[in-house]
């Protein structure tokens, strides 16, 4: 997956080109003005593409790329000139280059090259990743944390249904860690490191585009289909699917998904050869299909196909001292990474016992991280909290019995729209990332953002996409 992208070039016109075409696909984007300033960066950031100019002061394109090539050799690395010749293009790809893309190009070439990367991490995700995961001891250790009996209730389901190829159903309140349930499944019946592990968050991924995603398509199947693409089941045969917040596909595909998993068998888009797969689905969602089965918005038959072996994440509320294994494990691991030293104090962690985190483990990790940041001191008190977890009375709204509701504005609406925009800028615009932040699934705050501007709530948020 394609997370972040570093844009190299010395003309701040084409960096920001760039950014903008980033940004709009979704993935965020980190820029450099030299070379040197690029290799800086990476030593911080994380990245899993580069765009990088072939002709700069002091170091030159292909100079970044020697240096890549030898200290980060999983970045995709596409070079960017307006002096293009075959016999560059030839060199850059000997030494690793993945593309090769000539000045003045457009945002469509970009976007085209961006999706092209996508591909060809999916169809070397086995080879790659899984032969570095068979590298790694087989320990049955995972990032759950816990000893309620709520979690080892759940933990004593994942070790009986690993060994198995029974499709999992994972349901709970956003941010209980559904996906990591749904991974230490996958590493337990992965004995050997060969079997793929594909992930793919269904609200995440438009509605016309969910076939090919699922089933790949092939070339010229429709516009823009310029090559083979390879869908997330025929990555995963032999392996596990999860299929993340699948309440958000819409019922024409549901009947598609369906007879994959009657049949194990399915067509690309624009394909009539019959392909079969032996691929285990791990599926979670936080709306309640029984219910969505009864409103008609989700089939029984696909509702049945996926709960063959359910599993229910509890809130953190109900994890009772859970809570407090939790957060000390993440201000562990926050404080390494900043290069610090830091604890709870007895007080500070008994706040965040009383508190009910509404948004559950991905609201505490949230906090943590906010805190570590901000604070300097060895220990974490009560002060450095916010102030919902300091004192949660200080946030409800005091009515007096004389008090008539009528004089009270409760402008729930607004207050709303501020937090999503204020997501929105957090994440530069990251729709999905804002959407994990919100604990809202891509397409409802789409539509909120659709709703603001038709009813005159939003108009030219520079963060916010048309």
């Amino acid at each position: 997956m394609i997370d972040r992208i570093l844009v190299v070039d010395d003309e701040a016109l084409i960096r920001d080109l760039l950014k903008e075409t980033v940004i709009r696909c979704g993935i965020e984007v980190e820029t450099a003005s030299s070379g040197e300033n690029a290799i800086e960066k990476l030593k911080e950031t994380e990245v899993q593409m580069m765009f990088v100019d072939m002709r700069m002061n002091k170091m030159s394109g292909m100079d970044v790329l020697s240096h890549v090539r030898e200290r980060y050799p999983h970045i995709i690395f596409v070079l960017m000139t307006a002096y293009g010749s075959i016999e560059t293009a030839v060199d850059a790809m000997k030494m690793g280059a993945f593309d090769f893309i000539i000045k003045p190009f457009t945002p469509d070439q970009t976007e085209v090259l961006i999706e092209k990367a996508k591909n060809w991490l999916q169809l070397n995700e086995r080879q790659s990743y899984f032969k570095n995961e068979a590298a790694k001891p087989r320990a049955k250790s995972s990032r759950i944390i816990g000893q309620s009996e709520a979690i080892e209730s759940c933990t004593r389901l994942i070790e009986k249904v690993a060994p198995t190829r029974a499709n999992v159903l994972v349901t709970g309140e956003s941010g209980t860690g559904k996906e990591l349930i749904a991974a230490q499944i996958h590493r337990l019946s992965n004995v050997d490191g060969s079997m793929p592990y594909i992930r793919m968050n269904c609200a995440a991924v438009p509605e016309a585009l969910l076939e090919s995603e699922l089933f790949g398509h092939e070339k010229g199947s429709f516009t823009g289909a310029q090559e083979r693409r390879i869908g997330r089941f025929e990555l995963a045969d032999g392996g596990t699917l999860l299929l993340d917040e699948i309440g958000e596909i819409p019922l024409g595909m549901q009947a598609k998904l369906l007879r994959v998993l009657q049949e194990s068998e399915f067509e690309r888009v624009g394909g009539n050869k019959t392909i079969k797969v032996d691929v285990r689905v791990i599926a979670t969602t936080n709306k309640d299909l029984k219910k969505e089965v009864n409103n008609g918005n989700f089939r029984e038959d696909l509702y049945c196909r996926l709960n063959v072996f359910p599993i229910e994440l509890p809130p953190l509320r109900e994890r009772g001292k859970d809570m407090s294994l939790i957060a000390k494990s993440f201000l562990k691991r926050q404080a390494k990474v900043l290069g610090k030293s830091m604890e709870f104090s007895r007080d500070a962690i008994g706040r965040i016992l009383d508190y009910s985190w509404p948004g559950n483990i991905r609201e505490l990790e949230n906090v943590i991280e906010r805190v570590t940041i901000l604070e300097d001191g060895p220990v974490i008190d009560i002060a450095a909290l916010p102030v919902e977890i300091q004192n949660p009375s200080l946030v409800s709204v005091p009515i007096s019995e004389n008090c008539m509701l009528e004089e009270i504005t409760f402008n729930i609406r607004e207050l709303e729209r501020r937090t999503v925009l204020g997501a929105l800028e957090k994440t530069k615009g990251n729709r999905a990332r804002a959407a994990d932040l919100l604990g809202f699934s891509v397409r409802t705050l789409r539509n909120k953002i659709n709703e603001y501007r038709a009813t005159g709530l939003l108009e030219g948020d520079p963060w916010v996409e048309s």
